[in-house]
């Protein structure tokens, strides 16, 4: 197995991902970075991210068509109204009930759930 380079790109975006408490993109980080460090390139993020991702560091959600990125194993969950197709984030940070349907050990979750908001209801009646 080939040793990993260790190098000054690599350690800014790892610092960079450990101080960032909300989910981020890899254009997030790029930009953010940028600033500094000019020549550090989108696919370095990206790779760097992959990596990061297999060895636990952050967590990978779609939102979207966008891939979001955390630190924390936080949640990630909407509600979609199937009519005006506004999208709306739940906060919801435990899912205990699944644990009768899965054995084994979760570390976050993404869920979307579809339906009719109260507005759109109102409407209809």
């Amino acid at each position: 197995m080939a040793e990993k380079r260790e190098t000054q790109q690599k350690k800014a975006i790892e610092l960079l991902i450990n101080n960032t408490k909300n989910f981020f993109t890899a254009e997030d980080i790029h930009r953010k970075l940028m600033k500094e460090n000019p020549n550090i390139g989108i696919a370095t993020v990206y790779r760097f991210l992959k990596e990061f991702q297999k060895e636990r560091g952050v967590h990978a959600f779609t939102c979207g068509r966008k891939r979001l990125y955390s630190k924390r194993g936080m949640s990630h969950c909407h509600f979609v109204c199937e009519i005006c197709e506004t999208k709306r984030h739940i906060n919801m940070d435990r899912i205990d009930f699944l644990g009768k349907f899965i054995d084994d050990d979760l570390c976050h979750f993404q869920i979307e759930i579809s339906g009719i908001c109260k507005g759109c209801k109102s409407r209809v009646r």
